[in-house]
């Protein structure tokens, strides 16, 4: 039985080149709550004594509260619009930042606080991601452009968070607050530009209150349909690369820095920093030059991400097996860039991949499948106990290579242009 519906809106009808900026602004506080955290490990575990499978526990954490928000974020925006689906992502941010720096002694209430900064981050990625490539598009540019100034957007505030966060956490006063008041604050002035962006989207029903209201059951599990998540293309070429992202990245700015923070003197917090903004500011320079590598006739960008990669892992085995920290610092670098490169790819790939009703949906479900590679510090830490990190490290580099050459056998299958309508 079919639903009378109201007649919709029209959209907005003005956007200009700044339009995307406010959504960038609220991905880069976002970003920035959710890795501030990062450098912070060697931290806690000298100051608040918690063991290494605890702290890359709380690092990963925040992936309970990120694929639930993409998965179900994405899709919703598609109903509701863009804007009142990602106005909750500060608020939450904001409370994340808030349990963070209340218990720097308490497990549980970290955990709770890294859930909330997930829930945000997810948000950000999945309808800000789509709403910067639309509001891209709708002022003439590139949709694929919107693609990398999210990707960049991210990049960028996963730096900055973690490059203040080391550096306040160091030397600044009241180590275990400081750097969560700061984003606390900042959340409150980018909701507040948000709030003037124009929408892209219209609900589906009117007003997002009617939209929401009519929603039947069906419709609701509906929301985690993505039919294009069954695209092959997406099978054989996104699905293998994506854990990539986040692994590679967690384990250059999450793992190394304690392998390697006895090398590191008198400054293992700052080290940690340094090693974190090392490892992003190489993925966001090659992001910049992502334009050049990606191309919609082949899996390019995904096979030179994927090699730069598995080098990465290569030197992290000989740094944690040398404990030397030039080579350290030299595998973050590599891994930083196989990691920008890696997602622009896979944005990339999802923006020609997904149909207009499709898009925010398969970003979510492109960034679930990511960060389940935030599980491997974690990861490594407890199968460390019977195989040393060398080890783990060469393993790693050996998968990373397989899914090379997948990646290469899959470079120009199912090409989005020749799928059948």
């Amino acid at each position: 039985m079919s639903i009378q519906t109201a007649q919709k809106p029209s959209a907005p009808t003005t956007y200009t080149t700044r339009s995307w900026l406010a959504v960038a602004a609220t991905m880069v506080a976002v970003a920035w709550g959710g890795n501030e955290f990062t450098p912070l490990l060697v931290m806690y575990r000298e100051t608040s004594h918690f063991s290494q499978v605890t702290v890359n526990g709380l690092l990963g954490a925040y992936v309970l509260g990120i694929i639930p928000a993409l998965l179900i974020g994405g899709p919703l925006s598609d109903r509701i619009g863009r804007k009142p689906t990602l106005i909750p992502a500060a608020p939450l941010s904001l409370i994340g930042s808030f349990l963070l720096s209340i218990a720097p002694n308490e497990p549980l209430v970290i955990a709770w606080g890294r859930v909330f900064c997930g829930m945000a981050l997810g948000l950000v990625m999945a309808v800000g991601s789509t709403w910067v490539a639309e509001l891209t598009a709708r002022a003439g540019g590139d949709p694929a452009k919107g693609a990398r100034r999210a990707a960049l957007c991210l990049t960028a505030g996963f730096l900055i968070g973690a490059g203040l966060a080391s550096v306040l956490a160091q030397w600044g006063p009241w180590p275990t607050h400081t750097a969560y008041l700061l984003h606390m604050t900042l959340t409150l002035l980018t909701a507040w530009w948000l709030s003037k962006t124009p929408e892209t989207r219209q609900p589906e029903r009117g007003t997002v209150g009617r939209t929401i209201s009519l929603l039947t059951l069906g419709e609701l599990a509906g929301l985690l349909r993505v039919p294009a998540a069954a695209h092959r293309r997406f099978l054989r070429v996104v699905v293998p690369v994506a854990p990539w992202v986040f692994g590679c990245a967690g384990a250059a700015y999450a793992l190394l820095p304690q392998l390697l923070s006895s090398s590191a003197g008198s400054a293992p917090i700052a080290f940690s920093g340094l090693m974190t903004v090392v490892t992003l500011g190489c993925g966001a320079l090659i992001q910049i030059v992502g334009k050049v590598i990606d191309t919609n006739r082949s899996a390019r960008a995904s096979a030179i991400a994927m090699g730069i990669i598995a080098v990465g892992v290569a030197l992290a085995a000989v740094a944690s097996h040398t404990l030397q920290l030039g080579l350290g610092i030299l595998a973050a670098a590599t891994m930083g860039a196989g990691y920008g490169l890696a997602l622009v790819a896979g944005l990339s790939e999802v923006q020609r991949i997904a149909g207009d009703e499709d898009l925010a949906g398969l970003t979510a479900v492109y960034y679930s499948v990511s960060y389940l590679g935030f599980f491997i510090p974690m990861a490594f830490s407890a199968l460390s106990k019977v195989v040393n990190f060398t080890h783990l490290f060469e393993i790693g580099t050996v998968l990373a290579l397989v899914c090379l050459a997948n990646v290469i056998t899959a470079w120009r299958a199912h090409l989005p242009g020749a799928r059948p309508a």
